[in-house]
């Protein structure tokens, strides 16, 4: 069954606090004072997780019809006075079901906290079982090497563990397009799946002339020694400025990743299958804070989470953090739910220049959750660093 996942983007933050603070202070007028920080109360962090790498995070709410308010009853919930806003109160645990008698009624169903199912239905895992390593790496010496840089290794890392299912690897021209100018990917069957961001790889013309003709390569990571393949590529002219234009909406000048990142990249792309032969580390101290899918949703089940709700940033937490958070939490609880878990999920790899460094940020929210047991609301939390 699916769960309800709150995710709480930057772009709904401001909005969110102002509802909140209304709810607090109901006959707050216009001259009234704001909130102090005090009546911010922040939630109690009981569980520190390692956590995992990275995805593009959604910034939406998940949401689905309220209950009726017989349904309400039935499920033994408070009853409400007054409307509810649907976007909170909604919960896909209450399964609408036709009775024999043709009436609607609703039902709480078994909870498990496996989340929702993968968009394309299947978690992509592209690691290379163990035992089938050593032979791939010697197949791969005989390949054409392409080299790939920090950015790049990245968006390897967010393929190879799933973040970016359905995608098998790099973006092949067909899936490119729908990205670019659909904001989405066809999938076999005719569904739909939502793909705003394209995920390539560029090169430049002397790696495409080395290529030749090969229906497979080899990639060879920023220092030297990682290989990771790509079978039954394809290669297609990389339209910088169209592709600038159709992801930000400009081709002005200043955006930090179009300099850095797009600007320098060769003039082709290449997509195909990826097989990842090594789990990938940064050795940077934080590597046991990057769990993959697949083990935070074996954690979620293993705390028998009936709900998850995910706060993504790339700043210390600070009071209107956690006035979201706490919030939230409080309004799971209100909908029927018993144990939500928050997933902090904080942004490293390429941010601001201005930016706080991750290492501090991580400290931060390490001190914040370990240290704070007396102050905070209890909110089991699972910390997460992403590095995309």
């Amino acid at each position: 069954m699916s769960h309800y996942l709150l995710s709480t983007g930057t772009m709904t933050k401001k909005r969110l606090m102002r509802r909140a603070c209304r709810r607090e202070k109901p006959s707050r007028t216009k001259n009234s004072p704001l909130p102090t920080p005090q009546t911010f109360r922040r939630p109690n962090p009981i569980l520190l997780w390692p956590a995992c790498t990275a995805s593009p995070a959604s910034a939406s709410f998940a949401t689905t019809a309220s209950p009726t308010r017989q349904g309400r009853e039935n499920l033994g919930l408070p009853k409400r006075s007054s409307p509810l806003n649907t976007l909170y109160h909604s919960n896909p645990l209450r399964m609408a079901a036709v009775t024999p008698s043709g009436t609607r009624a609703w039902s709480t169903g078994v909870v498990r906290s496996s989340l929702i199912e993968p968009d394309g239905g299947e978690l992509m895992d592209l690691m290379v079982p163990p035992d089938e390593r050593a032979a791939r790496r010697v197949e791969a010496a005989a390949l054409p090497v392409v080299r790939i840089r920090m950015v790049d290794l990245e968006w390897v890392h967010v393929l190879a563990e799933g973040w970016a299912s359905p995608l098998r690897g790099f973006m092949r021209e067909d899936q490119y397009l729908q990205s670019l100018h659909f904001n989405s990917i066809r999938m076999e069957d005719g569904s739909m799946v939502n793909m705003s961001l394209p995920i390539v790889l560029a090169i430049d013309d002397y790696a495409k002339e080395a290529i030749d003709v090969s229906p497979d390569v080899a990639l060879v990571g920023p220092n030297g020694d990682e290989v990771y393949d790509i079978t039954v590529i394809e290669i297609y002219k990389h339209n910088k400025e169209e592709r600038i234009a159709r992801t930000w909406g400009t081709t002005a000048p200043g955006l930090p990743y179009v300099e850095e990142v797009i600007r320098p990249s060769g003039n082709w792309l290449i997509g195909g299958d990826l097989q990842v032969l090594e789990p990938i580390m940064y050795n940077d101290g934080l590597d046991h804070y990057r769990l993959s899918p697949r083990e935070l949703r074996k954690e979620f089940d293993s705390r028998q989470a009936d709900a998850v709700f995910a706060f993504q940033l790339r700043n210390p937490v600070h009071n209107g953090h956690a006035l979201l958070m706490n919030d939230t939490r409080k309004r799971l609880l209100g909908m029927g739910y018993k144990n939500p878990i928050l997933l902090l999920h904080p942004l490293g790899g390429f941010t601001k220049a201005d930016d706080v460094p991750l290492y501090v940020r991580m400290e931060q929210h390490s001190k914040v959750i370990t240290m704070s047991s007396t102050v905070f609301y209890h909110v089991k939390y699972i910390l997460k660093n992403t590095i995309k």
